[in-house]
């Protein structure tokens, strides 16, 4: 049978066979990564997503044989590096990800070489440092040290060493701690009904976060005083650990496998009690709806948390569709230029936060769909900050513009991190200084919520 141009049909993903021995040999994966860049030297539509694509392009066409096959192995590190496993390749671009018959899982192939990178032990203590979030966020909370430690962190001595020792960029945007965590901050929820609706339960679990617990504590509670204005009752899942998606990015899976085992025991409790677990960062929403149902296809309680796991703005639609969402916003917004972040994409729920922005009097939501660049630890490293502002820049100069007229009142992405690299492109390039807040907080604030 002649083989297809395009496939016609659905994305679908294979398990991720990390526990097999033969995932770690590096012969066989290097062959892998051959067929697949050879496909992707032919096609090259992805050339404009990330740094991967264009790398591996002039490596072919420097190569002694402008072929994939003039291309030295240990040069194909050079392509694995900077992919930050945002998948969009995989579910936007390319017409040859199963079940088109050449199989082709770009993401998932460079996850297998990070995995093969990391048990090598070609990673940096930095490197293993910044995906550590449990870690040094260990000292949020706790005002004394927050307060010397956020100071410091922003002096220039302090950067020149973290960019020494960590291989942090010393210009890169770095998130403060908390002076109080959210998940010691947080009311308990009022004594409400539980109204199930035909789309939606009607109780919430919260699964806190790091970045929400440690760093940004008010994009919680703005959740929080979303879900009980509208009489939806909550709680804080017991107790949580990392998601495991720095460390997925790295190629730690075995410490993935470590934060699987602390989590999904307590989540898969709650998701057969009839919760929503709500997750107010899509990188640790994707990994409980996707990676760690791929990495343990056959583990019934990872599947159920899967299909007990909302993306926030995908559980209030929800709602809206059972009528039982307030959509009496009292305060207009503006002008609002809002990103949808690549692992938001990646959960396939539609323009979900889009949505509920739209329904607010007096406001107008100008959407951009590209990546910011920032990818978890990537757009802070040494290697790759430049980088990531560069792949960033078209994203900001676009937001920069909003339809209804010069720039917006405010900028804004349901991903905290990217967030933070969009304004600090902002400030970079010129573009002006629009507030920043999250999607919660701005809904909070339509709700004319304090």
């Amino acid at each position: 049978m002649a083989a297809r141009e395009g496939n016609l049909e659905a994305p679908t993903r294979h398990p991720i066979a990390w526990q097999s021995p033969d995932y770690y040999d590096e012969a066989a994966t290097f062959q892998e990564l051959e067929r697949i860049f050879d496909i992707c030297h032919g096609c090259r539509r992805c050339v404009s997503l990330c740094g991967s694509f264009p790398t591996l392009f002039d490596l072919v066409d420097e190569g002694k044989t402008g072929e994939v096959d003039g291309v030295e192995k240990k040069d194909y590190w050079k392509v694995v590096d900077q992919c930050y496993l945002c998948d969009l390749c995989y579910m936007t671009k390319c017409p040859y990800v199963p079940p088109h018959e050449w199989n082709l899982d770009f993401p998932h192939t460079m996850l297998r070489a990070k995995a093969i990178k990391f048990k090598q032990g070609g990673v940096s203590f930095g490197e293993k440092f910044l995906s550590s979030t449990d870690v040094h966020g260990q000292f949020a909370g706790i005002p004394v040290v927050v307060q010397v430690a956020n100071a410091v962190n922003q002096t220039k001595p302090a950067r020149a060493l973290m960019e020494k020792t960590l291989n942090v960029d010393r210009n890169a945007w770095l998130p403060a701690l908390a002076t109080r965590r959210f998940r010691s901050a947080a009311p308990k929820s009022a004594d409400t009904q539980v109204k199930d609706g035909e789309r939606s339960p009607g109780k919430v679990a919260i699964f806190s976060t790091c970045y929400v617990n440690y760093n940004e504590p008010g994009i919680g509670l703005d959740l929080l005083k979303i879900l009980a204005h509208n009489g939806v009752p909550y709680e804080l899942v017991e107790k949580e650990k990392c998601c495991g998606m720095p460390k997925l990015e790295l190629g730690d899976l075995e410490s993935v496998d470590a934060s699987k085992r602390a989590n999904i025991p307590v989540l898969a409790k709650y998701a057969r009690e009839g919760y929503a677990i709500l997750s107010a960062v899509p990188s640790c929403t994707l990994m409980f709806k996707q990676e760690l149902p791929l990495m343990y296809p056959d583990d019934a309680d990872v599947q159920a948390v899967r299909e007990a796991m909302w993306d926030p703005f995908e559980y209030l639609a929800a709602r809206r569709r059972d009528g039982l969402l307030k959509t009496e916003f009292p305060k207009p917004l503006g002008k609002v230029s809002y990103q949808v972040p690549c692992h938001s994409r990646v959960q396939n729920i539609g323009k979900k936060t889009e949505e509920l922005l739209k329904l607010i009097p007096g406001t107008f939501v100008h959407t951009n769909e590209r990546c910011s660049g920032h990818a978890g630890t990537f757009g802070v490293k040494k290697p790759y900050h430049e980088v990531a502002m560069k792949i960033g820049k078209p994203l900001f100069k676009k937001m920069a513009e909003h339809p209804e007229g010069g720039a917006p009142d405010y900028i804004s992405s349901d991903c905290p991190l990217g967030g933070h690299h969009i304004d600090q492109g902002f400030d970079r390039n010129g573009l002006g200084a629009p507030r920043l807040e999250h999607p919660l907080s701005l809904v909070r604030m339509a709700y004319g919520l304090d």
